[in-house]
């Protein structure tokens, strides 16, 4: 079995994407420090895939680590590197803390890989590149705008730094910009697990379903948009770990056209937060409470993805709707709480 190393393979998108790699006939080796995501997560995927994925509780800020790691493991073919903190809100209150975490990290991983002979790296990317893009669906080739919070703009420098390793070295990538990653695995033995108050929707959504949370604040009503509340491409986890498989398989099979390619995941679908609150409503027969409050600072009116390049080049196609995310999302929160 060929190895891939994952970064931050304990959290939302790295433990669903290590299940995909399983299923696809890999190795995962997961990193994870543990900083926003729990050791319980380890028994979730061992439940899924009936063992136990090799994994090392490691800083990725701590350079000398980072390479004693890969003078133990040097014979990976690739890796998904998903390690960075994410909350957009958070990273304005605090943008040292996404500079060092997001940057340093990524930097200390293509180190080592500029090293090896020849190297596969993904990149954890996102549609907050665009900024507020000018027009929808959003194409690959959008103009980059000037990032909307220090989050965005850790993204918009990672990619620059892996366009500039790419030109110089072994490292061939490709650059996976996600909208909004949504639901669990149909197990419900991982899924979403925010630490204390959740910064995106639909941790918040289940939450509040459940009890835990009195109210959903929604952030603004007076955007140009048909009900006046923000509009995101909310894309289903298990849809977006596949498309991982598939862009790693592209790489380690010499099938990439460019030393550094680029590639929208999303459903080329737009919802509202009005529209999610009455999805979530129909497949959980709840009633939502929630409150219009001010809009959040850093955040843009609509982000739905052009998936057309992903569909005919990656070969990959979001297969999952906002209903069932949302279905598998509640399963999990249920299973959580009981």
């Amino acid at each position: 079995m060929k190895k891939v190393l994952v970064t931050g393979g304990l959290g939302f998108i790295g433990s669903h994407t290590v299940v995909e790699l399983h299923n696809a006939g890999y190795e995962a080796i997961i990193i994870d420090n543990l900083s926003n995501s729990s050791i319980d997560v380890l028994d979730g995927i061992a439940r899924i895939i009936g063992k136990k994925p090799v994994f090392e509780n490691l800083d990725l800020r701590d350079k000398s680590a980072v390479q004693g790691f890969f003078s133990k493991y040097n014979d990976v073919v690739g890796v998904i590197h998903f390690a960075a903190s994410k909350a957009v809100g958070e990273s304005v209150e605090n943008p040292l803390l996404y500079y060092e975490n997001n940057i340093n990290a990524l930097v200390y991983v293509l180190q080592e890989l500029t090293k090896m002979p020849s190297a596969n790296f993904i990149f954890s990317s996102s549609c907050t590149v665009y900024g507020q893009a000018e027009k929808m669906p959003i194409t690959e080739d959008a103009s980059i705008q000037p990032a909307a919070s220090p989050y965005g703009n850790t993204k918009q420098i990672g990619e620059e730094i892996i366009n500039d390793v790419a030109k110089v070295s072994s490292v061939k990538a490709i650059l996976l910009r996600y909208f909004n990653p949504v639901g669990a695995h149909p197990s419900a033995e991982i899924g979403e697990l925010p630490i204390g108050v959740p910064q995106n929707l639909m941790p918040f959504i289940t939450q509040t379903g459940i009890g835990l949370r009195e109210q959903l604040s929604v952030y603004g009503d007076d955007y140009p948009t048909p009900d006046g509340t923000a509009i995101r491409d909310y894309i289903h986890v298990v849809d977006l770990a596949k498309a991982h498989v598939v862009a790693m398989h592209r790489l380690v099979e010499n099938k990439n056209l460019e030393k550094v390619e680029t590639f929208n995941l999303g459903t080329g679908t737009g919802s509202s937060v009005l529209e999610v609150i009455n999805a979530f409503e129909k497949v959980s027969g709840k009633k939502l409470p929630y409150k219009i409050v001010g809009r959040r600072e850093g955040d843009v009116i609509s982000a739905y993805a052009n998936t057309d390049k992903a569909n005919q080049v990656l070969g990959w196609k979001a297969e999952l709707s906002l209903e069932e995310s949302l279905a598998s999302a509640w399963k999990w929160e249920q299973k959580i709480r009981s």
